[in-house]
């Protein structure tokens, strides 16, 4: 099955969008990122650069393009159908494509990868009226 940001906007949650990237904890799988040489060429190239630049602004900055997440520091695009070696020697459309990348945080990306939603970053329960001590468990 072939995953779409298209597909993807559709949700309006963090947590739907991540469960629908998360690989399953797919360690150890062989895609191009095995190949140090390929990924740094693909990563070096002033077409990802350009691609890379286009998904930050259409996602304004936040991870997995949800408002309230916004990212500082470094900003990982995700390739939401990840790519193999036969990607790249056959320069196939799916490297470059706007459809098959997101914008992540870190912590995302590792649990996208590696099937492990404790990694996820969790926001502040809101705050309710009388709220003097949010940190503590009610």
């Amino acid at each position: 099955m072939n995953k779409s940001y298209e597909e993807l906007r559709k949700l309006q949650t963090f947590e739907e969008r991540y469960e629908y990237l998360r690989l399953g904890g797919t360690v150890g799988r062989e895609t191009f990122g095995f190949d140090r040489y390929m990924s740094r060429a693909l990563y070096g190239s002033l077409n990802w650069k350009q691609v890379r630049r286009q998904v930050i602004l259409r996602d304004d900055g936040c991870d997995l393009g949800i408002s309230d997440r916004q990212l500082f520091g470094r900003i990982t695009v995700h390739h939401i159908n990840p790519i193999r070696v036969e990607d790249l020697e056959q320069r196939a459309e799916c490297i470059f494509s706007l459809d098959n990348l997101i914008c992540t945080g870190y912590d995302t990306h590792n649990a996208i990868h590696y099937g492990d939603a404790s990694l996820l970053v969790r926001l502040p329960p809101p705050r309710r009226k009388g709220d003097t001590c949010p940190w503590k468990a009610s």
